[in-house]
């Protein structure tokens, strides 16, 4: 018997085969309200991957880029870039897809103060070579950054979005998004975000068609609801932190990356920043003494259930940011848990309860206490920062835990007004480090600090030099290793931030409806759906998955 989802809206009625729909969760929070490229950060997930396509895709576990709307790129000079366009290809309003859309993505942001506008700072000039092919002339290339922009930035159509008034760029919700992509937009409502197949789509033909003609993104209350709903099969695909899954995968035939331990794959790094602004919290010497006082496997074993990895002094992880990864620093200036060595080192500094309370006071004599705060009701990092609380407590530093709302969280964040603070929002995947570096020691950190990371405020103009110097580096440059070793060690010798655990790549699916869900022994696809991410191999997972029946 065929099973047909029906979802009431409140004009029209619509109903999908359940065999050809794919229902997921885990990256839509709210109801849909935004389709616009322009502002990633607010976008419906999906509208950049589905909708709106890369020049390349990158593939995370193997550090391989996968030419997409371009045919080819290389650099035909140290400073000129050559990128060809696949041909033949449409926009979904029957549009030709061509050279002069790419240039306008571009330079749309030269005129328009655009999240990707600074690329103008290095970028002098795009010359339209044919209508397939261009070449991008920089001044001063910033390789690594262009590694990313390649496969990050979304190309939009210049027919319809050079129509669009400048004030309002940011501000369209853009609600009737015209691509390139697989899928297209087909409706939507409080709880849900459907897309359709797009059956004319280029890649059909490259790559072969997504199995799905439907995707189905719920908005999901929470993890436990999530998880119910893997049950009874409402959900293809989870995107959440689903406690008690080692325990019960097996039991409910859920699929993860892994059969056994870590399960996930690791997307980004947790950190525990600490604010150098705030008196002692400048001093290094107690910075240090507290990453040797904190145990990150009883995070791993306790909160996660062995779902992450404790990370790497360095925070560094997967295949490309590992290739500049120095033994020979961590061997150095690295750290591990270690609670006598915290306290021999806090002892050392002049860190000694002076008044008798138990706890430990300044050098000075002035008493120190500290709060750790996450955002109320994220429990896997609630937990985490209660044994961080008593890890430091243990070593007699009088730390506690807090859990403000979110927004208080941010705020406190963005004005410097912490003590302490778990975050990971800029240390996911990528192509190259620098785009971790950059963020855990931006040097924007004067005023309000809004996404640039950093949120210590550790400042150390050498640190950011070298940070710079990586970028306009090639990275078959033998310099970049030596430049990379120098930014591992400053780090790590001035501990701002302590990079903790891997935060996992929440995937758990069910085969009820759909099989060959990527894995470690069948590592086709990424299975992930949140914002950002489609182009890491979330299109291949569509593509390779098969219908149960």
């Amino acid at each position: 018997m065929a099973v047909i989802l029906v979802f009431a809206f409140a004009t029209v009625s619509l109903a999908y085969e359940r065999s050809e729909t794919l229902v997921y969760g885990g990256g839509l929070w709210g109801a849909p309200s935004n389709w616009n490229p322009l502002t990633p950060w607010a976008e419906v997930t999906g509208t950049g991957g589905l909708v709106y396509e890369k020049l390349f895709h990158y593939y995370p576990l193997s550090n391989e880029y996968q030419p997409w709307l371009a045919e080819s790129g290389e650099w035909v000079t140290d400073n000129t870039y050559l990128i060809t366009l696949r041909k033949g290809i449409k926009w979904t309003d029957g549009e030709e897809f061509n050279a002069e859309d790419v240039k306008f993505t571009f330079e749309i942001a030269k005129d328009n103060p655009l999240h990707y506008s600074n690329i103008w700072d290095w970028l002098t000039d795009i010359e339209v070579v044919d209508s397939h092919k261009l070449m991008f002339i920089f001044d001063n290339p910033h390789y690594q950054e262009w590694k990313q922009i390649l496969y990050d930035l979304r190309i939009i159509p210049e027919h319809i979005w050079s129509k669009i008034p400048a004030d309002e760029l940011l501000t369209t919700a853009n609600e009737n998004p015209v691509g390139t992509g697989p899928y297209m937009a087909d409706s939507w409502a409080q709880d849900r975000m459907i897309w359709v197949r797009n059956e004319d789509w280029w890649g059909n033909e490259v790559f072969g068609k997504p199995a799905p003609k439907n995707l189905v993104n719920l908005v999901v209350s929470g993890n436990n609801v999530a998880l119910g709903m893997l049950m009874k099969r409402e959900l293809d695909l989870s995107n959440f932190f689903i406690p008690g899954v080692p325990k019960i995968k097996d039991t409910f035939g859920l699929t993860t990356w892994y059969k056994g331990a870590p399960y996930m794959l690791s997307e980004n790094v947790a950190l525990l920043f600490l604010n150098t602004t705030k008196k002692p919290l400048d001093d290094v010497k107690l910075r240090r003494a507290m990453a040797f006082a904190i145990n990150p496997e009883m995070i791993s074993e306790k909160v996660f259930e062995e779902q992450v990895q404790v990370a790497d002094p360095t925070g560094l992880f997967g295949k490309a940011w590992m290739e500049y990864h120095s033994e020979d620093v961590v061997d150095e200036y690295g750290f591990s848990y270690d609670p006598a060595k915290a306290k021999e080192m806090l002892e050392q500094a002049g860190y000694v309860d002076a008044d008798g309370d138990g706890w430990r006071d300044a050098p000075d004599g002035t008493e120190m206490r500290f709060e750790i705060i996450v955002p109320n009701g994220w429990t896997d990092w609630m937990e985490s920062i209660k044994i961080i609380a008593n890890n430091l407590q243990e070593v007699g530093i009088n730390a506690v835990p807090g859990f403000p709302d979110y927004s208080i969280y941010m705020d406190k964040i963005q004005q410097g007004t912490f003590d302490m603070v778990i975050n990971n929002f800029g240390s996911s995947r990528s192509a190259t480090p620098f785009t971790y570096w950059n963020w855990v020691a931006s040097d924007e950190i004067n005023g309000e600090i809004v996404t640039d990371g950093n949120y210590s405020r550790y400042d150390d103009p050498e640190l950011f030099n070298l940070i710079d110097e990586f970028n306009v580096l090639q990275s078959d440059d033998p310099r970049a290793m030596e430049v990379a070793a120098e930014i591992q060690k400053k780090l790590l010798q001035a501990m701002p931030s302590i990079p903790l655990w891997y935060n996992g790549l929440w995937a758990q699916s069910t085969s009820q409806y759909w099989t060959n869900w990527p894995t470690e022994n069948n590592p086709e696809g990424y299975p992930c759906t949140w914002a950002g991410k489609w182009q890491y191999g979330s299109i291949e997972m569509l593509i390779n998955l098969k219908p149960a029946q």
